[in-house]
């Protein structure tokens, strides 16, 4: 794949992060999500899970601006974000998935409804409140139950996240 169409993909990408779609990613993009998330799974925001998912949120969004946010300004920039994946992360994805970490951890608890693991069905609604594409998100969260257990692990949901947001693959 050459380096214009991977930008390409990852400016794409970028789209799922500005939650709130006034073109930059920002703090509020993260809390958004957050909200979503909670609103999703009737998870209120006081409880243990929804104060792990806004801290993750922040952890994840801090992050981000000190790889991608070059100019201090507090907003990635569409730009600043494919500059920032394609330079600093492309060759190393496990280090966007550790900058994701908390908040997915975060996350897999509120969707894992009974404490037996993210179903494909739970991940389906996760993807859904993040952006990703309706017709996609079944065919995803199948993807992700690779051994067609029923169940999605951290380790596999964390290193899906980092290929599809940091690499070229779909």
């Amino acid at each position: 794949m050459d380096s214009a169409e991977y930008e390409r993909k990852i400016a794409h990408r970028f789209a799922e992060f500005d939650q709130d779609g006034n073109g930059y990613i920002d703090r509020a993009d993260f809390s958004q999500a957050a909200a979503a998330l909670l609103a999703e799974f009737g998870t209120t925001a006081r409880s243990d899970k929804g104060q792990a998912l806004y801290s993750g949120a922040e952890a994840f969004w801090q992050g981000m601006a000190g790889i991608a946010d070059v100019d201090g300004d507090q907003r990635v920039t569409r730009q600043e974000f494919v500059t920032g994946a394609v330079k600093r992360l492309r060759d190393n994805p496990h280090r966007f998935a550790e900058i994701a970490r908390p908040f997915l951890h975060a996350v897999i608890a509120i969707a894992d409804e009974d404490g037996q693991g993210v179903t494909p069905t739970g991940a389906e609604r996760v993807l859904g409140v993040l952006g990703v594409e309706a017709e996609r998100c079944k065919a995803v969260a199948a993807a992700l139950d690779a051994d067609g257990d029923g169940r999605i692990g951290e380790e596999q949901i964390l290193a899906a996240f980092a290929a599809y947001y940091v690499t070229p693959e779909p």
